[in-house]
């Protein structure tokens, strides 16, 4: 099996957005000797959108040929694809929403999406590449995973919650057995409910041979590294990244409650890593969140480290799937150093602190923040709660106020929501649905690289560049 690194990467491209991190994007890092990363979040809505608007280049359609079960893909591209030129522009096809009894058609897609990205990454490139899923997204965990594996997947990094179920889906997959995951359900009588998957069963097939890829947790505490190591049988997690509060996306809430005075919340003491203790437990380490210049990529190694983790310093290159309009913005103003990035405690439903990026237009502008229509038609982040029947019901924070009371639902854990689905899609400039959501664009709290990567506001950057930089080569 080859899930282990040969050659130690000193850069691993972090998983940013949803798409930002797309295919292109990891296999121009991966190819030049670092660990590129697909961002694993939503591929599924994100697969089928593509399809309706045409397939361009043909990409999704090429990967979809390679995949070992053609009837399968047929079934993907037979509902999602046009059926003429002017389809694309006048109607979307609704995508099935994940429940814990998903349809046949979207694991599918779920699967057909997975591979594809990561086959797409992959082609013609024979170095290792990453695929990044948020733990807290659960219910699609083992149809996108087995998706992933399908096409050779190297290594699965995942945060935004404590993944200790991870590897035994990975060994369950790659054995053709059935794989199970649990997702949280909110109830008294409930307190999660276990969903089931038995790839050979669907396909009604063995599946080809399958290598086991590499397992890499995000965490941001020695605690949560002590958890790993403990908590699961040996050989089970190949490394860790090492996730500080100025990284991009979702953050750690911190381990004491406070607040400044623009509502971010405050890391203390307490929300410190000794990274000595990482280095003890003999595994890779990356250390990332502002780390996307040559002097933390050096102090990352001098603390014991292999490298770091970077994900602003891509999201803002060439390569990257973020709306080129929206990178312009963000890298002129970062240039003249008039960018602001705000930890909100409130817009995610996840609960968790999240990244950002001040620009006008965007779901962070308060106008648009107060005039926008409350909406949830993506269902990626929806939480599981148990009815007053016994059955399962689901529910957001940032639906329509109405429907989250009548689910049984707390006013308070609406106040500062935004469809962080729909927003972040909407950032790589896809329009996810008519019910609009402005973007939402995230990004760390460090951009200093721009100042060493452009000529001028108005310049731009490879990923080549980007490396070379990072790496003291430029």
């Amino acid at each position: 099996m080859r899930n282990t690194w040969n050659q130690l990467p000193k850069i691993i491209q972090g998983g940013m957005g949803a798409k930002i991190s797309g295919w292109p994007l990891a296999r121009a890092v991966s190819k030049l000797g670092q660990q590129g990363t697909v961002s694993g979040v939503a591929l599924e809505r994100i697969m089928a959108l593509m399809l309706q608007l045409g397939d361009q280049g043909g990409h999704l359609r090429r990967a979809l040929s390679h995949f070992p079960f053609p009837h399968i893909a047929e079934k993907v591209l037979s509902a999602f694809s046009p059926k003429n030129e002017d389809e694309p522009k006048r109607i979307f096809r609704g995508t099935p929403v994940f429940t814990i009894r998903p349809s046949e058609l979207l694991i599918s897609l779920t699967i057909c999406a997975n591979f594809a990205f990561i086959w797409l990454a992959k082609e013609d490139n024979p170095n290792p590449v990453s695929i990044n899923y948020l733990e807290k997204l659960a219910m699609p965990h083992i149809y996108a995973i087995t998706g992933a594996m399908l096409a050779d997947v190297d290594f699965i990094t995942m945060g935004a919650g404590i993944p200790l179920q991870i590897p035994a889906v990975l060994e369950d997959i790659a054995a053709g057995v059935t794989a199970s995951y649990r997702v949280p359900v909110i109830g008294k009588n409930i307190s999660d409910y276990t969903m089931s998957f038995n790839p050979e069963q669907f396909f009604g097939e063995k599946l080809p041979p399958l290598k086991k890829p590499g397992f890499i947790p995000i965490i941001s505490s020695n605690l949560l590294a002590n958890i790993f190591m403990t908590k699961l049988p040996p050989g089970s997690v190949q490394g860790f990244v090492v996730e500080r509060p100025t990284a991009g996306g979702h953050n750690a809430p911190p381990r004491k409650t406070l607040f400044n005075e623009q509502g971010e919340p405050v890391y203390g003491p307490k929300d410190l890593v000794e990274y000595w203790q990482i280095a003890e437990h003999g595994l890779p380490f990356y250390i990332g969140g502002s780390c996307g210049t040559p002097e933390q990529l050096q102090w990352a190694l001098f603390v014991g480290a292999n490298g770091i983790q970077a994900g602003s310093i891509f999201a803002l290159s060439n390569e990257s799937d973020m709306d080129p309009i929206i990178k312009s913005t963000i890298r002129e103003q970062g240039y003249l150093k008039t960018l602001k990035v705000k930890t909100d405690a409130r817009v995610s439903p996840t609960g968790f602190p999240f990244k950002l990026a001040q620009l006008e237009g965007t779901i962070s502008d308060p106008l648009v923040y107060n005039t926008r229509k409350r909406v949830c038609d993506q269902g990626v982040l929806t939480t599981l709660y148990e009815r007053p029947d016994g059955s399962i019901g689901y529910r957001c924070g940032s639906e329509p106020l109405t429907d989250y009371l009548r689910k049984g639902g707390n006013v308070e854990d609406t106040i500062g929501r935004a469809c962080l689905c729909n927003g972040l899609i909407a950032a790589t400039g896809l329009q996810a649905k008519s019910s609009y959501e402005a973007p939402i664009v995230t990004l760390g709290d460090n951009t200093d690289f721009l100042q060493h990567l452009m000529g001028n506001p108005s310049d731009c950057y490879s990923a080549e560049m980007a490396i070379n930089y990072l790496l003291g080569q430029a």
